[in-house]
């Protein structure tokens, strides 16, 4: 069982319904049920619930293919954490500003990095097998 996965994949979905719950309260005090008929608040909150499941669920992939190789659980839960600060960093600097912010900066710097080192590490397990085989 991937426990170190489904651990990151459950505070995964906190944040994601979290990011849910706030769309559809700005929906209901703005009167918009379609789109964000204009109205930014709405869009940045829209963006920032896509973005984190955008980048979520290759991310989450990506660790649960690692813990199946059995990679180290320490490197499992600093690709997990990682993850999941850069992702509620970006939320949280969308959802205060459209415009540059550190968090989206930062969140999304975190995010690139781990998700690289993760595609890096599955390419290089990969290799390695094929030249064992």
């Amino acid at each position: 069982m991937p426990r170190i996965t489904a651990f990151y994949a459950a505070l995964a979905m906190l944040l994601v319904v979290t990011l849910a719950v706030r769309v559809m309260l700005r929906r209901r005090q703005a009167r918009i049920g379609l789109g964000n008929g204009g109205d930014a608040e709405l869009g940045r909150r829209v963006r920032a619930h896509a973005n984190a499941l955008e980048n979520l669920v290759p991310g989450l992939l990506l660790l649960l293919l690692l813990e199946l190789l059995v990679i180290a659980p320490l490197w499992l839960h600093l690709a997990g954490a990682t993850l999941l600060l850069g992702r509620a960093l970006h939320a949280v600097g969308l959802s205060r500003s459209g415009g540059v912010s550190f968090g989206r900066g930062a969140g999304m710097l975190l995010t690139w990095l781990v998700l690289l080192a993760m595609a890096l590490v599955l390419l290089w397990q990969s290799v390695m097998w094929w030249l064992i085989v």
